[in-house]
């Protein structure tokens, strides 16, 4: 699988060190770079970062496929940190990750693969998964159904659907989602949650970033959401069953039944209001990280849910500068 590292420097001038952007699922890098006042990318270029956005193949800039969370974990973020170690010539580097992109960096980090990484900022999820009751129901009845019939999700559907499927679940989400007239917006919320919308408040978008998110959001295998199914009726992350103590497999089966291999702090932020992964994942986390490190911290922000924590029109004075400041803080 062929990933991507894009840098992004403002000038010369980087003395703050190299952070790496992680993505969630079914997006890519460039969901960080919303059509906001201040974005997250030029928040962090203004302040002398250098910068780095990881496309891991969960992408929707590269090709699809049926990827694991294990997969990402053990290949995708250990190669891309490496290179930036090697490209930039420092001895370890932050991250900030979000979503999937959390989740399966901490995978690595707990199993010890990123021992370059010193500071990490997890946006919404990360060892934990607790989500609203109907997600649960989705995942563990509407998953298995419609795998049947197809391997993947697209809320592209909600402006082509092809195929019987496709027409059959856009129909679905039209019945029941009525909080807009963008229908990616809508399919983001009937796939990725429960709430209308679930990924974001309304009013935290301005109009351009509302439209702009169309074309950001596509393709997300039904593996995953297999594999999720898993973690969340157990409440925490698992490595894929099967995968685990195989051959090329550093993952732990289970990964709160040891103390995690890692000497990153980590700040683990989650909006009040999201209901794609319940603000109870980030603090369960905190609690079970705090216990090998007490300089953790912990963050619920109110009025933001999942994704608004990134594009929301005043994320810059609400939340880039907690971000930052954790960046900062000396260990």
């Amino acid at each position: 699988m062929v990933c991507n590292l894009i840098r992004i420097r403002k000038n010369n001038s980087v003395s703050k060190g190299p952070v790496l952007l992680v993505h969630g699922a079914g997006v890519r890098a460039q969901i960080f770079s919303a059509p906001t006042q201040v974005n997250f990318i030029r928040y962090l270029g203004e302040r002398d970062y250098d910068v780095w956005l990881e496309n891991w193949r969960g992408s929707i800039e590269l090709s699809f496929t049926n990827w694991t969370l294990d997969q990402v974990a053990i290949h995708d973020h250990p190669f891309a940190v490496r290179k930036v170690v090697e490209c930039t010539g420092v001895a370890s580097i932050s991250a900030v990750i979000h979503c999937q992109g959390s989740t399966s960096f901490t995978m690595a980090l707990a199993a010890g693969l990123l021992p370059e990484v010193h500071t990490v900022v997890s946006n919404a999820v990360s060892m934990h998964t607790v989500v609203p009751w109907f997600s649960k129901v989705k995942l563990n009845y509407a998953v298995p159904l419609v795998s049947l019939f197809i391997d993947h999700l697209n809320p592209q559907w909600g402006l082509k659907p092809r195929g019987f499927l496709p027409r059959v679940l856009t129909a679905v989400v039209e019945l029941t989602h009525h909080e807009c007239h963008n229908a990616v917006c809508k399919q983001v919320s009937f796939a990725y949650g429960t709430g209308f919308p679930a990924l974001w408040s309304h009013k935290n978008l301005n109009e351009q970033t509302h439209e702009w998110l169309k074309y950001e959001f596509a393709k997300v295998p039904l593996s995953f959401f297999k594999q999720m199914a898993r973690c969340v009726n157990i409440g925490h992350l698992v490595s894929q069953a099967g995968e685990s103590g195989s051959k090329g497999n550093p993952l732990p089966s289970d990964f709160i039944a040891q103390a995690p291999k890692t000497d990153a702090r980590i700040a683990f932020f989650s909006g009040r209001d999201n209901l794609c992964f319940l603000p109870a994942s980030q603090r369960q986390s905190f609690e079970f990280f705090s216990r090998t490190r007490k300089d953790h911290s912990h963050y619920e922000i109110n009025k933001y849910g999942h994704l608004d924590m990134f594009m929301g029109e005043y994320a810059n004075r609400d939340i880039f500068p907690l971000m930052v400041a954790e960046l900062e803080k000396k260990s």
